[in-house]
C-alpha cells in the first residue's frame, strides 16, 4: 500500500479543511493512504518555539514523511502571492532529498486560499510548483475534463485547487471547490501507481 502526503499549513483553518477534502481523494484510490502532516508557525521573535507536538491537528511532517511519500499534494495559504513562511521553511530544509534524488518522478500537487477572489491564487501555485520542481516531482494540474473548472464561481485553477475565503475568511468551502479538491487527490494517487 501506498501513501500520498498531503502536507499543508493552515492558519485560520480554511486549508486544513481543503486538505480533508484532498485526503478522501486520495483514499478513493483502493490501495493508496493518505498520509495529513502540518509544518508548525515560524516566529518572528527568535526564542518563541512550537511544540514538538501540535495540540490539535495533523502531526508535524518530517523529513522523512517527504522521503518515503509516493506523492506529495501542497497547500498553503496566499501571503502576497506567494506559499506562507512555514511551509517555505520546511522545504528549505529538504536540500538532502534534493541531493539524493529522492524526490524524483514522484508526482506531486498544490492548493492554496485566499481571502479575495484575485488574490493571488494562481501566483501562489505557481510559486509552491518551484521548489517541488527543483526537488525532482513532477507536477500535475487539474485538467478540464474536470467539470467544475468550467463553472466555479468561487475557487478552482488547472494549476491546483484554491478556495476563496471571503474577506472575513468565513466562507464555507463550495460544492465545486471540494470536488475540485477531491479529484486533484484522487489523481495524484492514480498517477503515484502508474509512475511506481
Amino acid at each position: 500500500m501506498g501513501n500520498i502526503l498531503v502536507l499543508y499549513y493552515s492558519r485560520y483553518g480554511a486549508v486544513k479543511q481543503m486538505a480533508q477534502h484532498v485526503a478522501r481523494g486520495v483514499e478513493s484510490v483502493s490501495t493508496m493512504e493518505a498520509r495529513v502532516r502540518t509544518v508548525p508557525s515560524v516566529s518572528p521573535t527568535t526564542e518563541a518555539t512550537e511544540p514538538s507536538i501540535p495540540e490539535s491537528g495533523a502531526p508535524y511532517a518530517t523529513l522523512d514523511d517527504l522521503k518515503n511519500t509516493s506523492g506529495l499534494i501542497l497547500g498553503s495559504p496566499t501571503r502576497f502571492g506567494n506559499m506562507a513562511a512555514p511551509m517555505k521553511y520546511f522545504l528549505d530544509q529538504a536540500s538532502s532529498l534534493w541531493l539524493s534524488g529522492n524526490c524524483v518522478n514522484k508526482p506531486a500537487a498544490v492548493f492554496s486560499s485566499t481571502a479575495s477572489l484575485h488574490g493571488g491564487q494562481e501566483t501562489t501555485l505557481l510559486s509552491m510548483m518551484l521548489p517541488l520542481f527543483h526537488l525532482g516531482f513532477v507536477m500535475a494540474g487539474i485538467p478540464y475534463t474536470e467539470a467544475d473548472l468550467n463553472t466555479t464561481s468561487t475557487g478552482g485553477t488547472p494549476y491546483g485547487a484554491t478556495h476563496f475565503t471571503g474577506p472575513d475568511g468565513k466562507k464555507p468551502i463550495s460544492d465545486e471547490e471540494q470536488r475540485l479538491c477531491f479529484a486533484m487527490g484522487k489523481r495524484i494517487a492514480e498517477l503515484a501507481l502508474k509512475l511506481t
